[in-house]
């Protein structure tokens, strides 16, 4: 089907270490920090109406939960088309939500309102375009990508309760709570970038949970799993404000946080109290590339001892009881494929290589014609500055996600710097060989010389440049150093899939966590469906499996 008939423009997945993927989304980043700091969005929003969502009336009620959704048409339409049908097998037959909840990162790589239509809101209308009778209802907590134009767009597809396809919006605000059956509550909060929760959030929360009594339980829902790196000796800023959430809000009514369930890492995993039955869950398998599970940590303590929270409970542990896929470790090694992959990235290497034999060459040339310190200093300059850029550029990238007391990049991104420098340096001496000593004299020689500077550099040195990242991803990260762009780089849209939750009668909650093995690449249109079936088809059914047997969470401890 074309654009015109789809009302929107599919996708391919994001090429996440592209040029201009990584320009435009590190100075929107950087915006948006800056002014969120300064205009955050969620302060205006107290005066938006601050409605509690009710959706008690039910002895059973069947959820939907999925999150980093946004990216490449065919992995967020398969997961979409999945979670449109009314039904899914998964060795019990289970129903479409009655509420569909988004985690997080509606759109990537940043958000605006044409990304939201090509890749999130167009995407679920194929899926299901026009709902039954009774439509399910869809909420959305926004991730980081979500926040890089300051919320603006976020707020007009998900905040003014207009249709998102069959699906119907009904929140006010970027976070909010629903009244489940049975004294269970969903809440979920915005916390920017793993931030603070502000004061109008506070008092619409304060306010919410006036209708919790004891023995109450809680799905929180957050932007980003700061339990991970909390527990496990990391950084504990995301979950402090997780933490004082919970001392603020839900630990006075006598109500108790059962499940945690977030995104914002494209992997499903989930950590079990050791002692008891509340459960910690990560699925942020809507349609991003896949992150890497090999490396998570088997425990967790929760809250961590180095809280900076006044008065925490009691410490609990938790323990890595799944994770999908499993073999990431084999997964990693797709990078060396990253050039053929992303051959934007390969014109970047290209070009870093070209600038930096060029001022090889010239500090060669200069250096035989020049004599004494300041003729040196002339000749060798620019190929100094572009050493420093390299190896500043080196230790900033391997410092990415690691903690400030870790040092660790300083190596790495030493070594990696050093190896493109040794590249440029020889390819530069070939280049200087070539044209001394095998080329003859000549004005031909000279131009061929050129060729092989300009041309060969970008292309072929390009290329070995490439693999040289490709190379330094894969070591690294077996050292938990780039492991998210080990995976990043790669953009694997298989190995997606869902949560679909139910609450029973009897008030127990059941995760059937969701794995979709291959996404389809091939869609055939159908045009003999009915108002509310799909628009496209795949070529090949889809499989749905359980990626672990049902985790069954009562509602007391």
């Amino acid at each position: 089907m074309s654009e015109a008939q789809l009302g929107f423009q599919p996708q391919k997945a994001v090429r996440w270490l592209a040029p201009k993927v990584l320009v435009t989304t590190g100075a929107q980043s950087l915006v948006a920090e800056i002014f969120g700091s300064y205009a955050d969005k969620r302060e205006l929003q107290g005066s938006l109406p601050a409605t509690v969502h009710d959706h008690a009336d039910h002895d059973e009620l069947w959820l939907d939960y999925v999150a980093d959704l946004g990216d490449g048409f065919d992995a967020t339409f398969s997961v979409a088309s999945l979670l449109a049908g009314p039904t899914l097998d998964l060795n019990e037959t289970t129903r479409r939500g009655q509420l569909l909840i988004m985690g997080g990162d509606e759109v990537y790589p940043a958000a605006s309102t044409g990304g939201y239509e090509d890749r999130s809101k167009g995407v679920y209308r194929a899926a299901m375009p026009v709902g039954p009778h009774d439509p399910p209802t869809l909420f959305a907590l926004p991730g980081n990508h979500d926040w890089y134009d300051g919320l603006t767009s976020f707020l007009r597809v998900f905040a003014q309760r207009r249709p998102f396809g069959g699906w119907q919006t009904e929140q006010t605000r970027s976070y909010f709570a629903v009244k489940l059956p049975h004294h269970w509550w969903l809440y979920a909060i915005d916390t920017q970038f793993d931030d603070y929760v502000d004061a109008p959030q506070l008092e619409y929360f304060r306010a919410a949970s006036q209708d919790l009594q004891a023995g109450d339980a809680v799905i929180l829902c957050t932007s980003t799993p700061a339990w991970v790196p909390a527990g496990s000796g990391g950084a504990t800023k995301g979950y402090d404000t997780v933490e004082f959430f919970q001392r603020e809000i839900i630990r006075p009514r006598g109500a108790t946080v059962r499940v945690m369930l977030s995104g914002d890492s494209h992997h499903y995993a989930r950590y079990a109290e050791r002692a008891g039955t509340s459960q910690k869950v990560t699925s942020g398998q809507g349609g991003a590339y896949l992150a890497a599970t090999h490396r998570l940590p088997k425990e967790l303590t929760l809250p961590p001892p180095n809280s900076r929270v006044r008065e925490p409970i009691h410490p609990t542990r938790f323990g890595l009881e799944a994770r999908y896929p499993a073999h990431t470790d084999r997964l990693a090694a797709g990078i060396v494929k990253l050039p053929w992959r992303n051959p934007g990235f390969w014109g970047l290497t290209g070009t870093a290589q070209l600038v930096a034999t060029l001022a090889v060459l010239y500090g060669l040339a200069e250096s035989a014609v020049r004599s004494g310190v300041f003729g040196l200093l002339a000749s060798w300059s620019p190929a100094v500055i572009v050493a420093a850029v390299l190896v500043l550029a080196g230790v900033t990238f391997a410092r990415i996600d690691l903690s400030a007391t870790d040092k660790r990049h300083l190596v790495a991104g030493g070594l990696h710097a050093i190896g493109h420098l040794a590249l440029s340096v020889g390819w530069a001496l070939v280049i200087r060989w070539l044209y001394h000593d095998v080329l003859p004299d000549g004005a031909a020689s000279d131009w061929l010389a050129f060729l092989i500077a300009a041309v060969g550099t970008p292309v072929v040195i390009g290329f070995v440049d490439a693999e040289l990242v490709a190379l330094y991803l894969l070591v690294a990260s077996r050292f938990g150093i780039n492991l998210n762009e080990v995976m990043a780089g790669q953009s694997i849209e298989d190995y997606k899939g869902f949560l679909r939750l139910r609450i029973a009668a009897d008030g127990t909650l059941t995760i059937f966590p969701v794995k979709v093995e291959k996404v389809c690449r091939e869609w055939r249109p159908n045009p003999d469906g009915a108002e509310a079936d799909p628009w496209l088809l795949p070529a090949r059914p889809l499989t749905a499996e359980l990626i672990e047997p049902p985790i069954h969470v009562p509602r007391t401890p």
